[in-house]
């Protein structure tokens, strides 16, 4: 078995939180002694990922998920715990280290404001010490994936949130690194922009053997790029595995879908009908009871069609957030 490219064991994040009522007298009491109080936004989460794996991090706001991508990209120090990437302890910010990994936040800029991104790329080069040969062929084709040839002789100013966003993302994979630990990447844009990153993401972990730690609240990012998903709440890991086994675990229902040669017939015995459009309707139906409704909609009524499928991945997301509570 090969060895893990991201080492996580008992991973603990306390941050010490200023905290005072409202009015002059207690500002007045603050400034001689400040009362703190713990937040504990990652509590002891351990974890392994291997080389070339892509990996979703999801949790709500407040889960943990960003303070942990900072610990393992060595923006944060732990408060206890392990982490180790590429066998460096990241918050020791080794420059052998720092180079062969990039963190790219979806709400954060990195390029210069007034100058093209090609000088912001020229800066990069200089920051990471590449070969110019590298960094010209690095360069080319990261700007033919993502189709941004026009974009990178503009000002970053004068850029959408997605275009600047791609060349965002070109800007900070010129040296070629072998982790890379994605925030929300997509955060804000359209579905075309979304779609456009998600298969560059996919391509740049084909084409390098890359290894990625990606957090997204747009579900359609997780399921196009990630076979194994961590689930993050409170600072704890609720789960851990493959994404198609997290309804299995989790969702107490399966939905059928069926068409009938009467649309009037009433559903509502089979189970919950959560959509109905003419001889089309969606029925919400308990897991252990989906096999027996289904035979009972083919042996009693008129069926043109019948599916039977997992719940949306947002509704399972939400099912093992409502069972940690």
């Amino acid at each position: 078995m090969s060895e893990s490219v991201v080492h996580v064991n008992e991973l603990t994040k306390i941050f010490k939180v200023p905290e005072r009522e409202a009015g002059l007298r207690a500002a007045a009491k603050s400034l001689i002694r400040r009362k703190t109080r713990d937040v504990h936004a990652v509590e002891g989460i351990s974890f392994d990922i291997e080389p070339g794996e892509v990996v979703g991090f999801l949790g709500p706001n407040g889960a943990g998920k960003t303070t942990t991508l900072k610990m393992l990209a060595g923006l944060l120090y732990p408060t206890s715990g392990e982490a180790r990437v590429l066998g460096h302890v990241p918050s020791r910010r080794e420059k052998d280290y720092l180079r062969r990994m990039t963190m790219v936040m979806g709400n954060r800029n990195q390029l210069q404001w007034d100058i093209p991104a090609l000088d912001s790329f020229e800066l990069n080069r200089a920051i990471y010490r590449l070969r110019r040969e590298d960094y010209l062929s690095m360069r080319d084709e990261l700007v033919e994936l993502l189709d941004v040839g026009d974009l990178v002789r503009k000002p970053a100013r004068n850029l959408s949130l997605g275009e600047r966003m791609k060349v965002e993302i070109v800007g900070s994979l010129l040296h070629r690194p072998l982790v890379l630990f994605l925030d929300e990447p997509t955060i804000g844009l359209d579905v075309t922009m979304q779609k456009r990153i998600r298969t560059f993401v996919a391509e740049y972990n084909k084409r390098h053997g890359a290894t990625v730690l990606l957090t997204s609240h747009y579900m359609a990012d997780v399921e196009a790029l990630c076979k194994r998903v961590i689930v993050i709440h409170h600072g704890r890991i609720l789960f851990d595995g493959d994404l198609s086994s997290l309804a299995n675990e989790f969702a107490a229902y399966k939905t059928i879908g069926v068409v009938l040669e009467n649309g009037d017939a009433r559903l509502d015995e089979y189970g919950e009908v959560v959509h109905r459009d003419g001889d089309r309707a969606t029925l919400r139906v308990p897991k252990a009871d989906t096999s027996r409704v289904a035979a009972r909609l083919l042996s009693e009524h008129e069926v043109l069609d019948l599916t039977i499928e997992e719940p949306p991945i947002e509704d399972v997301i939400e099912m093992v957030f409502a069972q940690s509570r």
